[in-house]
């Protein structure tokens, strides 16, 4: 893509509209062949939205994150992660408004979704451990770095072990989700076209969020933000279009656990993005110049995390506007960071 710094306002919104499309068109795609991966491999919901939906969403926000670190603004590399974390979570209750049967929370339990709700704040309490030690760094990378990588695989590994013996179960009701079985041509046939499809769709998606993301960048900076407010909002949300599109689409197919293991799984990922940064930052530990902006952004994901995961515990049928108090919550929370932010600006 060439570079859209130089381009009038009017055709950066109309490429940005354009991809924002092409986002939704194959999110669509991607979103039904997962669902059919899910049953056909026996992977569940869940796993198939953290891993394989939640990882390639992804793609486009650590190469942003990586990009803007590696050219000297590491505040733009590590808000693009956390605000990132902040906007998915809040994308969440926009999916539990398109859910109009019930709670979203309440509709999606699994043990998978509480597993992996613990699991995204466990690796943001990496991220304050950093923040709240000496600043040590060996060869430029702090060791919280190594620590967050190690963390996730075990954690993914752990989730996997979750779904196949699960030693805790939702109390199900009528409006519970429940995964449906592989059908019977799907168990007949080979899964190997399936999966290069998904990678396809998978493909252009990623790269259509990085498009996003460059296209982002111009429209922030025109408005003379800061770059913590740049990465955290402006380029977060745009990053984060992707996971919204699956959500909302998986919602609307029914495949509830899908769409939370989406947002969730996603995020879980996305805290890998300062890991990422750290390395391409060379000057010194990416940890030793986050600013209050960063870490604003980086207590806005772990309350809203912490919101959802009792969310999805205390599982509330229905609330107002027939949504759960937590994605009320959820959205109030993020408005009103956005809203501090751009006032203490």
């Amino acid at each position: 893509m060439m570079d859209p710094a130089g381009w009038p306002l009017v055709a950066v919104i109309i490429a940005f509209a354009a991809v924002a499309a092409v986002i939704g068109w194959f999110g669509i795609q991607m979103t039904r062949l997962a669902r059919d991966l899910a049953s056909g491999t026996g992977l569940g919901e869940a796993l198939v939205g953290a891993l394989f939906i939640g990882a390639s969403t992804s793609l486009s926000g650590i190469t942003t994150s990586v990009s803007a670190a590696s050219s000297g603004h590491p505040q733009l590399a590590v808000s693009n992660c956390l605000g990132g974390i902040a906007a998915q979570t809040a994308f969440l209750a926009l999916a539990d408004i398109a859910y109009r049967r019930a709670n979203l929370e309440h509709a999606a339990a699994s043990a998978e979704n509480l597993f992996l709700a613990a699991f995204v704040l466990t690796l943001l309490s990496i991220h304050v451990l950093a923040l709240s030690t000496p600043d040590v760094a060996l060869f430029a990378v702090h060791p919280a770095t190594l620590l967050l990588v190690i963390f996730y695989v075990v954690g993914i590994h752990l989730l996997a072990r979750t779904h196949t013996m699960p030693m805790w179960l939702p109390r199900r009701t009528k409006d519970t989700s429940r995964e449906p079985a592989a059908p019977p041509r799907l168990r007949r046939r080979s899964l190997g076209p399936l999966w290069l499809k998904f990678a396809g769709c998978a493909a252009v998606v990623a790269l259509a969020g990085w498009s996003l993301a460059r296209l982002a960048v111009p429209l922030g900076e025109k408005s003379g933000l800061s770059n913590g407010l740049v990465g955290g909002v402006f380029t977060a949300v745009s990053t984060s279009i992707p996971e919204l599109v699956v959500a909302i689409t998986a919602v609307r197919m029914g495949a509830l656990n899908l769409a939370v293991g989406d947002i969730v799984g996603g995020n879980a990922f996305d805290t890998l993005f300062v890991a990422a940064a750290d390395l391409a930052y060379r000057q010194d530990s990416i940890y030793a110049v986050i600013s209050r902006v960063e870490q604003f952004w980086l207590a806005t994901a772990m309350l809203m995390t912490g919101v959802l995961l009792m969310g999805l515990i205390y599982r509330q049928r229905h609330g107002p506007g027939n949504i759960g108090l937590e994605s009320v919550a959820l959205l109030a929370i993020y408005l009103g960071g956005v809203m501090i932010l751009l006032l203490l600006h």
